[in-house]
């Protein structure tokens, strides 16, 4: 199926768009949560889900990028504010984001709120991310964090610091005023899930079940993924 296929039916919106990219090896309920409350909070007409297919910043994944992306689309099938973008998937390039983000906006144009979606963890790395400053020419950043543990200026480097303090927005409403640049940070319910965890709960042969969603767990056992050799 192509990206375009896949994303046809989702509309250009008046509210801010969500991306929230990554290797999701395997999908799980942790992602989807985040992606269901970062709505709630941010005020977004939806998601899109763009799964990596050649992830710079780490190892190959054991299983295929098209195998990953379809456990995306199963998992999201059934929400109509979920929409799955596979162009990553079908690049023969590495996937960085600030590349997938220029794409976005040929398609979408320039006023179309943008906003990429991350966790603490990553954002505190944004800068060895390719081309980093330019993320925030082209979209808002929203950092999803445990609730109690507010991302503070003082925890990241230096030079991520000083974008933080500057670019920082108070009311996450206000992310529908600009197209982006800027950044704001919601607390999002902790589930205690990781895909490395499932991964070796499955290679050890033990039960991932009510980690993520049965049409992903039945995709696994039917193509025999993350099993030992």
């Amino acid at each position: 199926m192509s990206a375009t296929a896949i994303f046809s039916a989702f509309p250009k919106l008046s509210e801010p768009l969500g991306l929230f990219g990554g290797t999701f090896d395997p999908v799980h309920y942790g992602h989807l949560r985040l992606a269901e409350e970062a709505i709630a909070h941010l005020g977004l007409g939806g998601v899109r889900w763009i799964p990596a297919g050649q992830p710079p910043h780490r190892g190959q994944p054991q299983v295929t990028a098209a195998q990953r992306l379809e456990m995306v689309l199963r998992s999201t099938a059934k929400n109509s504010r979920f929409s799955v973008d596979a162009s990553e998937v079908e690049a023969a390039a590495p996937s960085y984001t600030v590349h997938t983000l220029e794409r976005l906006r040929r398609e979408l144009g320039t006023e179309q709120p943008l906003v990429l979606l991350v966790g603490a963890d990553a954002f505190a790395g944004l800068p060895t991310w390719h081309r980093w400053r330019d993320i925030f020419a082209l979209a808002h950043v929203a950092v999803s964090h445990r609730p109690g543990f507010p991302v503070e200026a003082c925890s990241l480097p230096t030079e991520l610091a000083a974008e933080f303090n500057s670019r920082r927005l108070a009311e996450a409403s206000d992310l529908k005023i600009s197209p982006g640049g800027s950044i704001v940070t919601f607390a999002m319910t902790q589930l205690a899930i990781s895909a490395t965890q499932i991964r070796k709960l499955l290679a050890n042969g033990l039960s991932a079940r009510y980690l993520l969603p049965d049409s992903v767990l039945d995709y696994i056992e039917l193509h025999q993924l993350y099993k030992s050799p």
